[in-house]
């Protein structure tokens, strides 16, 4: 069985893509034109800050200090700054959505850790992940 040291790594790394996709979606919303699309990203920016609360939780729980920067979405982040205004609605959604399917990925690894505490956390939390995912592929293949 691994110890708390690794168990708050984990959490710490899946809580550092959290962080990014909160900052990535506010900044996303500050870019937005379109009123609809701002309600749907910001139920998504509102589920990722909920899972870092949790996190937060988890990580103290395991006797870590949780991360106070992003990590894993920090790319999504930076191309959201810059890029993406330009761009417009439709490429911003394809970057959030990017950053969805990397935020996927990331809670299904956990999934295949051995230490049950990390196993625990990613089971509780990846069916709000797939949900703002499938939340973000349906409006951008709504805009398709």
């Amino acid at each position: 069985m691994q110890g708390t040291a690794h168990t708050a790594d984990k959490l710490n790394g899946i809580l550092k893509g959290e962080i990014s996709a909160v900052e990535t979606y506010r900044q996303a919303l500050e870019k937005i034109t379109d009123p609809a699309i701002a309600r749907e990203l910001e139920c998504a920016r509102t589920c990722h800050s909920g899972r870092v609360a949790a996190l937060v939780s988890k990580v103290e729980s395991a006797g870590g200090e949780p991360a106070q920067n992003s990590g894993a979405w920090g790319a999504f982040a930076k191309m959201m700054e810059g890029g993406a205004k330009l761009a417009g609605d439709k490429a911003t959604i394809a970057v959030l959505e990017e950053g969805e399917d990397k935020g996927l990925a990331d809670y299904k690894k956990l999934l295949e850790d051995s230490d049950p505490a990390v196993k625990m956390a990613a089971q509780e939390l990846i069916s709000k992940q797939e949900g703002t995912h499938q939340k973000l592929r349906d409006l951008k293949k709504s805009m398709n």
